[in-house]
């Protein structure tokens, strides 16, 4: 859908340099997401492996985030073969719903009630990014956190249009729940990509 070199906004890697290559093709479809556009696979140009991986090679970050939409849709072994001989390193923020492909070096899973996410996908994720759209979402992100690993980073992130409302009770659950770490969409804060 697109690519863009920035800085990763989100969770363990924020403020670091990154090429973000957003894929086409969502069957997660949450209400509140900010790339709707994404959704459609066909609405978008066709690009090849070589085509993408020579873009982000033009930039000297190595750091690669392959999004969506919904990137498991797609097989990214190829994507990420290519990548990792570029000297990159290959992140995905996935929802988990669909199997992981592709050799993965840093996995951030946001699992979405829209379509749940998969036990082999949540115990291979480095982080977990539970956006908090109401107070039901800290229920719904410790059903998970009992599902990942033991050294998996866990992450609350405030839905970027209930920010205000949100991110306080967010504060006050961590200082009550001192296992996870606040996310904050630091790339719209400072009107980046």
């Amino acid at each position: 859908m697109e690519h863009f070199y920035t800085l990763q906004g989100e969770g363990f890697y924020a403020g670091q340099a990154a090429y973000f290559i957003r894929l086409g093709g969502c069957d997660v479809g949450c209400v509140w997401c900010d790339v709707k556009e994404s959704w459609d696979a066909e609405k978008h140009p066709k690009m090849t492996v070589e085509e993408i991986v020579f873009l982000a090679s033009k930039h000297a970050g190595r750091i690669a985030v392959i999004t969506g939409g919904e990137p498991c849709m797609h097989d990214l072994s190829p994507l990420c073969e290519a990548l990792h001989r570029e000297g990159f390193r290959t992140h995905i923020e996935t929802s988990g719903a669909h199997l992981l492909s592709g050799d993965l070096n840093w996995i951030t899973l946001s699992p979405k009630k829209f379509k749940a996410p998969m036990d082999k996908c949540l115990q291979r994720a480095d982080e977990l990014k539970v956006v908090v759209y109401h107070k039901s979402d800290f229920q719904w992100a410790e059903q998970h956190a009992d599902k990942v690993s033991s050294i998996c980073k866990l992450y609350l992130q405030p839905e970027w249009s209930k920010r205000d409302e949100i991110t306080p009770l967010i504060i006050e659950y961590i200082q009550q729940h001192p296992n996870w770490q606040l996310s904050l969409q630091t790339h719209k804060y400072i009107n980046i990509p």
